[in-house]
């Protein structure tokens, strides 16, 4: 069955539009104007802001004209990772997806549900005459995912409602109502490299098949860093004197995404090759073991004869870098002491690109409360100082700080047991979401998040819960129909 064909069908038909539409952060214009064209097409204002948002307004249906305004808020980029083999081009092709069961999924990729289950909803609302609602406006907001950009650039006075529904999240049943903050730690070196000594053989280690996942509501899980996990090997093989030089090294390539594969070229003795070959498979055999019941033992690790590279990275600077991820923090800091099930601070170790002349790390730093965020990001200035890198602080953004006596949740939690007989639960997140900083213009603003259940966003496991859809677009039909008067 295609997704278009599933139910509800305007949800899903839209949704199946958007992935035939490339849409990378960094690369949103193309699926910007096809909204702006989709919103005028349904008798909607529409037009792209300064920022590059797109920004939709439809005036109250009859007989709800005297509600207040509400915004359906959601982001039109998506997060372009796939796994090791595949070959698609995320500027140029559309995304293959698939059902797999009650699941939808994409074939080899990233699926685009976060957050184009959220734009698809607003989309279903925008041409849907039969729903009603009073003064409404839509905000699909430009490359959340990379740093929040269009959220940063939306200015104070563009939109007029009072309640901002953030279409979001991703478990149905659950409403959120504050988040984490982030920063980047972005650490640089420029190196002069140096010739490659004789007598030596090239080799390229090469790590895939790890899960990977969201850097915000998967960070408590445990699963492995590729980064991390090569840092060890390398870390043992410097110790050991079975390398003798780095070429280069990468890993990850999204800092909001658990680095799920990676790369080293190292340069080591003909008579050490064999040595070095029978520790890598000795770490394969470790970090599945430690890793059995996250990873599934589907962690891949291997060494092969690579060309030779024309020059390396000098050998202290090389150790130094190695010993800096090694020593780094990564991972869960601490839990919310109050709330002990949600992680309060948290640092993923996300991108490492040395060779060329160039070293570069970023870590994405991410709390709910400033000073631990502060000095966790000190912690991983001071670890990479050492090592002789410029470390900056780059893209900080503001938690959201919930508001337990919200108006609007208590009637979205009202609404939502009227229609399925339970409440929701009504909870913080770790994730980043765009709430806090449109709440730095807007900070009269009534806001809450919520979504159908999606899992494994950011990695190419992503996929949507098809039973969930249909509860989240009711939930957001019946939240607009009971809107309170201005």
């Amino acid at each position: 069955m295609e997704i278009k064909n599933l139910k509800p069908e305007n949800v899903w038909r839209n949704f199946y539009a958007l992935t035939q539409i490339p849409r990378p952060s960094g690369h949103t214009e193309q699926v910007a104007n096809f909204l702006v064209d989709f919103a005028k097409e349904h008798g909607a204002e529409a037009w792209i802001d300064e920022a590059g948002n797109v920004i939709m307004r439809k005036g109250a249906t009859p007989g709800m004209e005297n509600r207040a305004g509400a915004i359906l808020q959601a982001h039109m980029d998506m997060v372009p990772q796939k796994v090791k083999e595949s070959t698609h081009d995320f500027v140029k092709d559309p995304i293959e997806t698939y059902v797999d069961g009650e699941w939808v999924r994409a074939k080899g990729t990233t699926l685009g549900s976060d957050d184009g289950m959220g734009v698809a909803a607003a989309m279903a609302v925008i041409e849907d005459e039969s729903v009603a609602h009073g003064p409404l406006e839509v905000l699909i907001t430009k490359d959340e995912e990379t740093g929040m950009y269009g959220a940063f650039g939306l200015k104070a006075g563009e939109l007029q409602g009072k309640y901002l529904l953030n279409l979001d999240s991703e478990t149905e049943g659950e409403i959120t109502i504050g988040c984490a903050g982030g920063l980047d730690v972005v650490c640089e070196l420029e190196y002069e490299p140096v010739a490659v000594p004789e007598g030596l053989q090239a080799y390229k280690i090469a790590m895939k098949g790890l899960r990977g996942g969201h850097s915000g509501l998967e960070i408590n899980e445990g699963r492995a860093n590729a980064n991390k996990l090569m840092a060890r090997l390398l870390y043992a093989a410097f110790g050991t004197e079975l390398v003798e030089e780095l070429a280069s090294w990468h890993g990850g390539n999204m800092r909001n995404a658990i680095p799920r594969d990676g790369e080293a070229v190292v340069l080591c003795k003909a008579e050490k090759a064999e040595e070095l070959a029978k520790l890598v498979a000795d770490c394969k055999t470790l970090y599945n073991k430690e890793y059995s019941e996250v990873e599934g033992g589907n962690i891949e690790l291997t060494i092969e004869p690579a060309e030779m590279p024309k020059e390396i990275v000098p050998q202290e600077i090389a150790e130094n870098l190695v010993d800096a991820v090694m020593a780094a923090h990564d991972g869960v800091l601490r839990m919310i002491p109050t709330i002990p099930e949600i992680v309060e601070t948290s640092s993923n170790l996300a991108i490492i690109a040395i060779g060329e002349g160039k070293a570069s790390v970023q870590i994405l730093a991410r709390s709910s409360v400033d000073s631990m965020k502060l000095w966790l990001c000190n912690q991983l200035r001071a670890c990479f100082s050492m090592a002789g890198m410029k470390v900056s602080f780059e893209g900080a953004y503001s938690g959201w700080q919930p508001n337990t006596k919200s108006p609007l949740v208590a009637a979205m939690s009202d609404v939502y047991e009227q229609l399925y007989g339970s409440r929701p639960l009504v909870q913080v997140c770790h994730a980043g979401l765009e709430c806090g900083i449109i709440g730095v213009n807007y900070p009269e603003m009534d806001m809450a998040s919520f979504g159908p259940t999606l899992r494994s966003p950011h990695t190419p496991d992503e996929r949507c819960y098809i039973p969930s859809v249909g509860k989240f677009y009711d939930f957001v039909v019946a939240i607009l129909k009971n809107i309170p008067e201005k």
